[in-house]
């Protein structure tokens, strides 16, 4: 694929707008789209173009990538009145780079592949550092011939790009990383707390886990933002709990409990019933101090 093709980008949030950002300064034609107008300013000013609509999007671009919310907006904005589906063309590629139900994802490949077009779903981890840095982690469902087309995109705004299989494939992993994710924060946020309730000195718990086989990523970063008590959304907790009912539901379907999962989500519902869903997921070391009579 050559770097010639028009890219189309719907959905500018926290991901979407930095990703998008990406593909304009990896030297992309880039077309964008978003339900509130205003936030497409910063990308024409980069040197993208603005649409109406995601069929104005599709009408215009060679590749569509959507990054949105849940699997509702996702079909509505694929196949729904006004969509991709209404205009996109014939050898076109969808990109579906949000995190949704496998089925959304199957349905959508099929009846795009109806229209003539190849679809993808192409699910990311990272956050907003990774967004940001180009480096996300992208897990990618679909034909191996659409994924080789897609690569230069992917690693426009991706670092470690894994070809996982068929249909459904990507959204499949993202659900399993979900879960790690979920669970590890729950789990640092247990140690991390347990320790201060205790009289001991945080900062030095972490850094002797860090050097041992407690040692992660989300010990790591989220260590940190837990020590620091910046709960600013990087990934927002009610997203999260998001992807652990789409965890749970594909549990159910495939006839896997998901114990863990489970109490990871209710600890997000409560979470989010105190009024701290847009918290950062790290945030759940605030309810565990809450609960801990900490603050």
């Amino acid at each position: 694929m050559a770097q010639q093709e028009t890219i189309g980008f719907i959905g500018l949030g926290i991901m979407g707008k930095p990703m998008a950002l990406n593909l304009v300064k990896a030297g992309f034609s880039v077309v964008v789209h978003n339900r509130t107008p205003e936030v497409m300013d910063e990308l024409v000013g980069a040197g993208a173009k603005a649409a109406h609509s995601a069929c104005e999007v599709a009408e215009q671009s060679d590749i569509i990538i959507t990054m949105l919310p849940d699997s509702p907006q996702v079909e509505e904005v694929a196949l729904g009145e006004g969509g991709v589906i209404e205009g996109i063309r014939q050898g076109a590629l969808f990109i579906d780079m949000s995190s949704i139900s496998p089925n959304t994802a199957r349905k959508v490949q099929q009846e795009l592949s109806a229209k003539g077009a190849d679809a993808l779903d192409a699910p990311v981890s990272g956050g907003q550092v990774g967004a940001e840095g180009a480096t996300l982690s992208i897990m990618v469902g679909g034909s191996e011939e659409a994924f080789n087309r897609a690569r230069p995109v992917f690693e426009a705004v991706g670092k470690n790009i894994v070809y996982i299989g068929g249909p459904g494939a990507g959204q499949v992993t993202k659900i399993a990383n979900q879960i790690v994710v979920g669970l590890t924060i729950q789990a640092v946020s247990e140690a991390l707390t347990l320790a201060k309730k205790s009289g001991v000195d945080v900062g030095k718990v972490r850094e002797a886990l860090l050097g041992g086989f407690a040692q992660s990523r989300i010990l790591d970063l989220h260590g940190q933002r837990i020590l620091d008590g910046n709960f600013k959304p990087g990934f927002r907790t009610k997203l999260h709990r998001k992807d652990l009912r789409l965890a749970l539901e594909t549990g159910r379907e495939a006839g896997v409990p998901l114990f863990a999962t489970g109490i990871a989500a209710n600890i997000m519902d409560a979470m989010i019933a105190q009024g701290d869903g847009d918290l950062d997921h790290s945030g759940m070391a605030k309810f565990y101090a809450e609960m801990s009579g900490l603050e």
